[in-house]
């Protein structure tokens, strides 16, 4: 049989409609790219206006909190003028012109000291000034950002210029807080630039908005006056306690031990530290405001607004582990007598200027060979 030749097959032709996309169909993807596109770029966009919604959100708070801070300062500045006007105050309580020198002007780059004053104003005339509960003297140095804080004793015997010689915490009652600043500089031997003035209600105000301080007793506090508002009886126990504005002041004020004024003196020093401590860990922007309106009442000071608001931005970088507190007069640079039947300590100012120079000094370090 013949055997036939094998016919080779013929490749199957492909249909043009499975070889090139038509028309309509190139049509639909170039549609769903764009749209993608689309959606990517608008995910951009709300994203970047997002963004920017929070920058100006924290821009609206950081204004706020400027704004806040620039009002408080306004409200409770009192101008050079106003501090020599009349809030000295005469035998009789009455309010009486005051001679004052004006404090030198601080640059911003050097020690800045400025005097703090608590005063209980209770049973006061209107535009007097009580005599000093508290004095200390803070000093600021604005390149090391170390902080000194000088106990001042308020029953220190010193000459209160134009005025005679009187305690310490008199010269406020004859002058007002600049003759203060002029007595408490002459003291020590140091520039007073500023003072910031509080009473008892201003104290308490400003616990209670930091939300109260956890602080370590030393020891239990018992006293009670009759004559005084109940709730300035001290009643503390021994240990760590958490201290609202009334209880803080209870502490602060005690002096019923053998030391009396010079224990009181350290503990309000440790007090004010735990303050300033608290206030750098907990402060926030938001937070600020209210605790500037609740203390703005009960505080003056002649700190510009301008120079208030460099020293915030400054306080807010200082390390309070190193504030160091030294208490003015020093053991053995007074003597206690007796005159004009007050219980006073009689300093030596030139011993006391010294001492003050050597706490001020930068700690010295050696280098091992």
């Amino acid at each position: 049989m013949e055997q036939q030749s094998a016919t080779p097959a013929l490749p199957t032709p492909v249909p043009a409609s499975s070889s090139a996309p038509t028309s309509a169909s190139a049509s639909t993807s170039a549609s769903t790219s764009k749209l993608l596109r689309f959606k990517k770029l608008i995910r951009r966009r709300i994203w970047l206006i997002s963004a920017l919604g929070i920058v100006l959100i924290l821009g609206s708070v950081a204004a706020y909190y400027v704004y806040s801070f620039y009002s408080f300062a306004n409200k409770i500045y009192v101008a050079p003028e106003a501090s020599s006007s009349p809030i000295a105050t005469g035998d009789d309580g009455s309010p009486v012109p005051a001679e004052v020198v004006a404090p030198p002007e601080w640059s911003g780059d050097e020690r800045i000291n400025i005097l703090l004053l608590g005063g209980d104003s209770r049973g006061v005339k209107s535009k007097a000034k009580p005599r000093s509960d508290t004095m200390m003297l803070v000093s600021i140095d604005p390149v090391d950002k170390s902080t000194h804080m000088f106990s001042l004793l308020r029953d220190t015997y010193v000459e209160i210029p134009r005025h005679g010689s009187n305690r310490l915490n008199a010269a406020i009652t004859m002058g007002g807080p600049l003759l203060s600043m002029e007595t408490v500089g002459n003291l020590v031997g140091l520039p007073i630039h500023y003072y910031v003035y509080t009473d008892f209600e201003g104290f308490i105000s400003l616990i209670d908005e930091l939300g109260g301080i956890d602080f370590e007793v030393d020891k239990t506090m018992k006293r009670t006056d009759n004559q005084d508002d109940p709730r300035y009886n001290i009643n503390l126990e021994k240990g760590m306690q958490h201290l609202d504005g009334i209880t803080a002041l209870q502490y602060v004020r005690y002096r019923s031990d053998a030391l009396s004024d010079f224990a009181r003196s350290e503990r309000q020093r440790k007090f004010l530290t735990a303050i300033a401590d608290k206030m750098q860990r907990t402060t926030s922007l938001l937070r600020l405001p209210s605790l500037l309106n609740g203390i703005a009442p009960y505080i003056e000071t002649n700190i510009p607004p301008s120079d208030l608001i460099k020293l915030a931005r400054l306080g807010m970088k200082l390390d309070t582990s190193r504030l160091a507190g030294i208490q003015v007069p020093q053991n053995g640079a007074f003597k206690e007598e007796t005159i004009d039947k007050m219980e006073v300590l009689v300093p030596n100012v030139e011993q006391i200027k010294s001492y003050v120079q050597e706490q001020l000094q930068p700690p010295t370090t050696t280098t091992t060979p």
